[in-house]
């Protein structure tokens, strides 16, 4: 039942007993109105017939001195108290109309008739006194018919005020009876009333009230301290307190998901400003060993729940190799082909999983996840994938797949940007003909080397024997295929030992740094022999057999290198005057 409910029928209920008491109330005013009216009309009676008494009295006390000693002051009081006794007379018989019994009556009569007899002897003694018959006027003043009728008046007067006491007394205890009667029911009426109201109140405030409202009074307290996990209970109530918990329950709810939202939100905005600083960080690498280990640090602080590689195509190649990873992937090989994986052949992101509807990449080995592939791109071309891996259910939202894409995107135009520096610093560096390191290199090789006069170092100084015949037989191009092929020679012949430079024009540079006198024409025996026996053919055609020229220097250890290079050039010199396809070692001393 409703709390309105309740109260208004409580309130019923109560203007039923309020108006039982206020009748009983108005009912014990009227009988205690009417108990004073008794004693009222009592006491005016009494103190009427005791006036009267008095009065009667006081004009025969009045008459008699007249009568005695002829003063006319005694005279004029009589006639004043003959008036009052008059007015009074007129007050008991407008009494005796209204409130008195018949019994009563009969004696005010009687005593108006006996004050009348005794006013009459009085007036008849006054009137004989003045005629000049003092004594017979003292005679009818004191004499036995006079004391009768004032003692029999003095009679009635008290007969009088003990019927009206006894009446009054008799009025006045009805009166009181019915009063108390009345009372009574009105003071139970209020008592009930009163129950009635600490009845309601007890239920209304105690039981459906008080004690829900100090439960919910808690829950609010915890939901004011966003403690949103507290548990509102649904006591199936219909009525008021019914809706307030089911408003709390609305406002817990509203609360967890503002919550949930804002962790969201938190999580939404650590996302945002931890992939910012990684993309700072990968525009400021300077090569791809930093860029690996920026993004190998900073996705797992992104996604802490999605293991993954980053996987570079090495330029001019279509392998995929794995320069970086985090969380320990398990599904994909470290290195596979750009055809193994669907997300390089279409261009778009692909998502393999175990049981899913979509086809699965080759490169992935142990499909027990959900595995997501992410192309690396930059103006148009692909030069890597970011792969990811998560558990199979928890798909990544669509927001995430957002995120990775931008990042895929950054990490993408960095490789790319890192690829073209270093293809210009190659430039840079390297001849375009060849691809070796140019004049400039060498310098800055020989200045390095500088640095370190403790250790030694071997150059050769090589030329190609009748260079010029290619270019005017078979035309420049040749000449350029003639210097490719030697170049190519060289690097496979030196690897790892040093370094092979083009001097300029047809002649080469070859630097052994640590490399002794003996190993130094070990090598040059070696790039000799290799050049003599490999067979070159232009446009289908076989060449003449190429041969070198070499000149070799060295510097002792301890020794300088100021003029390494012009020792060995002036070695290579004497190869081609002895002959040519040949190396020789510079035999001068070496000069400071």
């Amino acid at each position: 039942m409703r709390l309105s409910t309740i109260t208004h029928l409580a309130y019923a209920v109560t203007l039923v007993l309020t108006a039982i008491s206020a009748s009983t109330f108005m009912l014990s005013a009227r009988s205690a109105s009417q108990e004073r009216t008794a004693i009222q009309q009592h006491l005016e009676v009494d103190d009427l017939a005791e006036e009267l008494a008095v009065i009667a009295e006081s004009r025969t006390d009045e008459a008699r001195l007249y009568v005695m000693r002829g003063d006319e002051q005694h005279l004029a009081r009589f006639y004043v108290d003959d008036d009052q006794e008059g007015h009074l007379e007129g007050s008991i018989a407008k009494l005796s109309g209204t409130g008195i019994s018949p019994e009563e009556k009969t004696m005010f009569d009687r005593i108006r008739n006996a004050a009348d007899a005794i006013d009459a002897i009085e007036k008849e003694a006054i009137s004989i006194y003045r005629a000049g018959r003092q004594s017979d006027a003292q005679q009818a003043l004191f004499g036995d018919e006079h004391y009768r009728l004032q003692t029999e008046l003095l009679k009635q007067v008290e007969e009088v005020r003990a019927s009206v006491t006894a009446r009054s007394q008799f009025a006045v205890d009805a009166a009181k009876a019915r009063s108390d009667f009345f009372g009574n029911i009105a003071k139970s009426m209020l008592v009930l009333t009163a129950l009635m109201f600490l009845a309601v109140l007890y239920f209304v405030l105690s039981r459906r009230v008080a004690l829900p409202l100090i439960r919910m009074s808690n829950v609010v307290t915890r939901l004011a301290r966003q403690e949103y996990d507290v548990e509102v209970l649904d006591d199936g109530r219909r009525d008021e307190i019914g809706e307030m918990n089911h408003a709390i329950q609305i406002f817990r709810n509203n609360g967890l998901e503002r919550e949930r939202l804002d962790a969201e939100r938190r999580k939404d905005q650590r996302m945002k400003d931890l992939m910012l600083q990684m993309m700072h960080r990968v525009q400021a690498c300077q090569n791809q060993e930093e860029l690996s280990d920026v993004v190998s640090r900073f996705m797992p602080q992104i996604f802490p729940d999605a293991p993954g590689h980053l996987f570079i195509i090495k330029e001019q190649g279509s392998t995929l190799h794995s320069r970086g990873q985090w969380l320990d992937p398990i599904a994909s090989e470290l290195h596979f082909s750009i055809d193994d994986c669907w997300a390089l052949r279409r261009g778009r992101p692909h998502l393999s999983e175990p049981d899913g509807d979509d086809v699965i990449c080759h490169h992935i080995h142990m499909a027990q996840n959900s595995n997501l592939c992410i192309p690396l791109t930059a103006l148009g071309d692909i030069v890597g994938l970011l792969y990811l891996e998560t558990a199979v259910g928890n798909h990544t939202s669509q927001a995430d797949r957002l995120y990775f894409e931008l990042l895929a995107e950054n990490v993408g135009l960095a490789v790319a940007n890192l690829q073209l520096r270093q293809r210009l610093v190659g430039m840079a560096k390297r001849d375009a003909l060849t691809g070796l390191l140019n004049r400039r290199s060498l310098d800055e090789a020989l200045n390095r080397l500088t640095e370190n006069p403790g250790t030694p170092l071997a150059c050769l100084m090589i030329d190609i024997d009748y260079f010029k015949r290619f270019n005017d037989q078979f035309g420049h191009d040749a000449g350029d295929a003639v210097m490719q092929y030697v170049a190519r020679i060289l690097l496979e012949v030196v690897g790892e030992k040093g370094d092979v430079f083009r001097f300029g024009g047809e002649e080469f540079t070859v630097l052994l740094p640590g490399t002794t006198e003996i190993d130094a024409e070990k090598v040059a025996e070696r790039l000799r022999h290799a050049v003599e026996r490999a067979p070159l053919s232009y446009r289908g055609r076989l060449l003449d057999p190429v041969t070198i020229s070499l000149g070799i220097s060295t510097r002792p250890q301890g020794g300088t290198i100021s003029s390494v290079l012009e020792q060995a050039d002036r070695a290579l010199l004497a190869a081609k005057r002895n002959g040519r396809n040949q190396w020789i070692k510079d035999e001068m001393p070496e000069q400071a």
